[in-house]
C-alpha cells in the first residue's frame, strides 16, 4: 500500500517555532493548491497518556521513560486545553521569545495530543538562549493510509520542518534507546546569533505515530537530553 500523507495531518503533529497562526496560514494555502479531498475525520484518543512523577515521564503502554532536567516546567495540560479550546490569540504573547521554543502539535486534529511537554522555563521569562524541551506526542496512524513503517513518517515531518528553516543534518538513521530501536532525525536553524539543534525520534505504538522531540542549545545539550529516554523490555 502505497503512504499517502492527508493534507492536514502533515500539520497536526509536529514541534514547530512559528505562531499557530501563521502555521494555520500555510496550511490554508496549501490546501487551496491542493486537489480537492475528503476532511480529516476527527478520532477519538484512547493511548495511556502517561504520567510524571519524581522528575520522571512514564507511559507504561509505550514502554517509555524520560527523565526531565531539574527545575524545567511542564506545560502538557495547558496545550492540550489551548489546541482544544482553540486559544491562538496566546500566541502572540511573548512572540519574540517563541522564535527559540518549540510549539506543539494541534491537540484537537485527528486524534492527536501532547503527551509531554518540559521546558527549560516558562513562556514569560525572556532570555537570549534558547528554550530547551522535550515533547512527546501522539497522532493516531489511521490519519495517515498506508503508514505501515515509523520511518515513513519523517516524509511529512521533515517537509515542514524544512519549510520552517530547519536544515537537516543527515538522513534519518536507526539508534537504540534501551531495549527498541527507533529512526532519528536531526536539524539545526540559524536563530539570530543562535543555533537551535533539533532532534526527532519516531516510532509506531498502539495504532498512533509517536513524536518524541527534543529542542537545545547545542547538540551536547540534546544528546544529553536524548540519554534521559528509555524503552524497557516487555514486562518491565
Amino acid at each position: 500500500m502505497i503512504f499517502r500523507c492527508p493534507r492536514r495531518c502533515v500539520f497536526a503533529l509536529i514541534c514547530l517555532v512559528l505562531p499557530t497562526a501563521t502555521l494555520q496560514a500555510q496550511t490554508k494555502a496549501q490546501s487551496s493548491s491542493s486537489s480537492p479531498a475528503k476532511p480529516a475525520t476527527k478520532l477519538d484518543f484512547t493511548l495511556d497518556p502517561g504520567a510524571v512523577a519524581n522528575g520522571v515521564y512514564r507511559n507504561k503502554s509505550l514502554t517509555l521513560s524520560c527523565k526531565i532536567p531539574p527545575g524545567w516546567v511542564l506545560r502538557t495540560d495547558e496545550l492540550n486545553l489551548r489546541d482544544e479550546n482553540g486559544a491562538e490569540k496566546k500566541e502572540e504573547e511573548n512572540k519574540e521569545d517563541k522564535k527559540n521554543e518549540a510549539q506543539p502539535p494541534a491537540a484537537s486534529s485527528a486524534g492527536a495530543r501532547v503527551l509531554l511537554a518540559a521546558f527549560s522555563r516558562p513562556p514569560d521569562v525572556r532570555a537570549e538562549d534558547v528554550n530547551s524541551s522535550i515533547l512527546i506526542t501522539a497522532e493516531n496512524a489511521a490519519a495517515y493510509p498506508g503508514l505501515t513503517e515509523a520511518a515513513q513518517y519523517f516524509f511529512p515531518l521533515t517537509e515542514v520542518f524544512k519549510a520552517q528553516g530547519f536544515i537537516p543534518d543527515e538522513d534519518p538513521y536507526e539508534i537504540a534507546i534501551g531495549a527498541k530501536t527507533v529512526p532519528r532525525a536531526d536539524f539545526h536553524k540559524n536563530v539570530g546569533n543562535r543555533v537551535m539543534h533539533q532532534s526527532t525520534l519516531v516510532m509506531l505504538s498502539h495504532g498512533y505515530a509517536i513524536s518524541i522531540t527534543v529542542i537545545g542549545g547545542t547538540d551536547d545539550e540534546v544528546e544529553d537530553l536524548i540519554d534521559g529516554l528509555t524503552f524497557s523490555g516487555p514486562g518491565k
